[in-house]
């Protein structure tokens, strides 16, 4: 049984490099695994796609067609894919694999507050799914800025409803003092606090902490895995909790 992993974050977070990435160190650990890239206006990428969307919808000829800007187009293309779920479902059972790593399109909206998305984890099997959420580095540096994503994944988890795991993607590019404070904040919410109140307790800290104290309570405020797509940096303990997730640390592999 194929376990689906979707790569999802904000435009820049590096989810189709670390599905690159991903997909070489899963090969190079002899473990067995597809790709799909499901964004129609993909024009580059460094994986070469076993089941792609571009080949089912054209955003020029949707620009074109239906008179639209690149934005606008790429709203009504996350429609016509959802019209496609089953098609493309019943070729990606055509593989015999593991593993599937789903790429999700630059534009996170379209994906989480679109209907496209819970359609498509639907047809391909919602209970064998899980998200791998990326976090910028360039949002998480600060301690509001960690809060907002920490707040924006909880958005996304809540839409989707499936197993989370949370990741700090481009690792490689902060100082070293930088991660290991960002990892803390997500070991202990205290730390956070602290750094939150070390500039004084404005109104923007005091919303932060309102937020962090709800997330808390709710379950949704969990560790950050650091990775790094450049130099293969994390990998192993993001398929250790890929493992926890679907086989409670057993190696599906392994059987």
């Amino acid at each position: 049984m194929a376990r689906n992993l979707y790569f999802i974050g904000t435009a820049g977070s590096g989810k189709s490099t670390m599905v690159y990435a991903f997909q070489l160190w899963m090969n190079s650990q002899g473990l067995d695994c597809v790709t799909v890239n499901l964004d129609p206006g993909a024009e580059a990428l460094q994986y070469s796609p076993d089941l792609d969307v571009r080949d089912y919808v054209d955003l020029r000829e949707v620009m074109e067609e239906e008179d639209l800007g690149p934005n606008g187009a790429q709203v009504a293309a996350a429609d016509m894919i959802a019209m496609n779920a089953k098609e493309l479902a019943n070729v990606l059972e055509t593989f015999q694999t593991n593993y599937v790593l789903i790429d999700t399109p630059g534009q996170i909206e379209l994906f989480t507050f679109r209907a496209s998305g819970p359609v498509l984890i639907d047809a391909f099997g919602r209970e064998d799914s899980a998200l791998v959420y990326l976090n910028d580095p360039a949002l998480v540096r600060s301690a509001s800025g960690f809060v907002s994503s920490v707040l924006f994944s909880a958005t996304v988890q809540f839409r989707h409803g499936l197993p989370f795991i949370n990741v700090l993607s481009k690792s490689d590019m902060l100082p070293e003092e930088d991660l290991e404070r960002i990892v803390k904040w997500s070991l202990d919410p205290f730390a956070l606090y602290e750094a939150l109140f070390a500039d004084g307790a404005t109104p923007k800290t005091l919303l932060d902490v309102e937020f962090l104290k709800s997330m808390e309570s709710i379950g949704v405020y969990r560790r950050v895995h650091p990775v790094s797509s450049e130099i293969t940096f994390g990998f192993e303990e993001i398929y250790s909790q890929v493992q926890q997730v679907f086989e409670g640390g057993e190696d599906l592999e392994k059987g």
